[in-house]
């Protein structure tokens, strides 16, 4: 299989690729195109049928496995493929694991290291909402395990939630050597519980897109209302402590304007928000360069919304 990350310009193709999305659109001139995501586990690509009604194009739809036959060119910095035939295949005839990206990463140690971190905690409150999640909630704990941070701005792959929560307890728990006052246990907790919301934001895969709930309410305000709900279930659990732990989840991303319905007014939710923004632009900036393994460290790599800046590899002397 010639996987996707491994295109270049000038290659005519004919492979099998999972159809991501699939959208009919106009050109200036008012003739009819399609504009198609293809997908493996190595990353996407944008493709487009510039004759949909041709001999040799199929009706196929989005998360339909389709073989492609067409050319690889460059537009705007970005690979794609012009499609010239394209057919439906049945999912029994590939093999799934190539279409489907995950983590390079042991998705049951990265789990059994998560869980250490759990029974690191002392507070009795937090550790009892913590075991309510991942520990006595089965069927929640192998959904998060298996499950994607992201569409498609960072993590967005299966086990990627997993692995940026685990990175991101990493981050807190180091701060809490550096910086004494912190407290902890809400940090560590907080950490581990900031984007439970995102198990049912986003759908399982291959479909990893968002849910109406996820539309209509985002991760944030889900996990919120989630700890609240196991709150409620622990006697005596104290008032005081439920807003700190709800208000870090709530100001992890530390802006209005980035979806945070508060702002950080703990010195916690000051030190998670930190954190998540590390692991995020982190992974962001080593997906950037998976993706672009050919190009030298002289080469500008094309600009990145999320980090705001068009970026390059450090040079090597």
């Amino acid at each position: 299989m010639k996987y996707i990350e491994t295109l270049r310009e000038g290659e005519r193709i004919q492979e099998v690729y999972l159809c991501k999305q699939k959208t009919s659109a106009m050109t200036k001139t008012g003739k009819e195109y399609e504009n198609v995501i293809l997908q493996d586990k190595t990353g996407y690509l944008d493709a487009k049928i510039w004759d949909p009604g041709s001999m040799g194009i199929d009706d196929f739809d989005a998360l339909d496995y389709v073989e492609v036959n067409g050319d690889i060119t460059v537009y705007n910095g970005q690979v794609q493929l012009s499609i010239k035939r394209a057919r439906k295949v049945s999912s029994d005839s590939v093999d799934t694991a190539n279409y489907l990206p995950c983590t390079d990463k042991n998705m049951d140690e990265m789990m059994t290291e998560l869980l250490k971190f759990i029974a690191s905690v002392n507070n009795p409150y937090y550790k009892q909402a913590l075991t309510a999640l991942f520990i006595d909630n089965k069927d929640f704990a192998e959904r998060f395990k298996m499950h994607s941070a992201a569409k498609s701005v960072h993590h967005g792959f299966i086990g990627g939630l997993l692995e940026h929560t685990l990175s991101v307890t990493k981050l807190c728990d180091f701060y809490t050597k550096q910086y004494p006052f912190l407290n902890r246990d809400l940090l560590v907790t907080a950490a581990i519980c900031h984007d439970i919301g995102k198990v049912y934001e986003l759908s399982d895969f291959p479909a990893n897109d968002y849910t109406d709930a996820g539309q209509l309410l985002g991760h944030i305000v889900m996990g919120s209302e989630m700890l609240s709900k196991i709150i409620a279930t622990i006697p005596n659990f104290p008032q005081k402590q439920a807003n700190e732990l709800k208000h870090c989840i709530l100001a992890h991303h530390g802006e209005l304007e980035y979806g945070s319905p508060k702002k950080p007014a703990l010195v916690e939710a000051l030190a998670l928000n930190f954190a998540d923004n590390t692991d995020a632009k982190m992974e962001t900036m080593k997906e950037i360069f998976d993706s672009n393994k050919t190009a030298g460290s002289d080469e500008w790599l094309g600009y990145n919304r999320l980090l705001e800046s068009n970026v390059r590899r450090t040079s090597i002397d």
